[in-house]
């Protein structure tokens, strides 16, 4: 391998690397004032991987308001929209 493959190489690694390790991780969008409400997500519209692991990604949830989906709120919000702080 000369020194331009291993320069290309060592450059997809890099983004492989950091892109699956975002894969799993909550949302930048969560913070201090957000929490996972639960039941609340209309299909295709929740924000990460399903408590049953259904599925591992966000936007994926094929039903509307399914018990294991969420959605970031602002806190205080979740249960006066109709959803649960904990997963069914």
């Amino acid at each position: 391998m000369n020194k331009r493959q291993a320069l290309i190489a060592a450059a997809l690694a890099t983004v492989v690397a950091a892109t699956a390790g975002s894969a799993f991780a909550e949302p930048a969008k969560a913070g201090a004032d957000k929490e996972k409400c639960f039941g609340i997500a209309k299909a295709g519209q929740n924000d990460c991987a399903t408590t049953n692991g259904a599925h591992s990604c966000a936007g994926q949830s094929k039903v509307d308001n399914g018990a294991a989906e969420w959605k970031f709120v602002a806190k205080g919000t979740c249960e006066k929209a109709g959803g649960k702080l904990a997963a069914k």
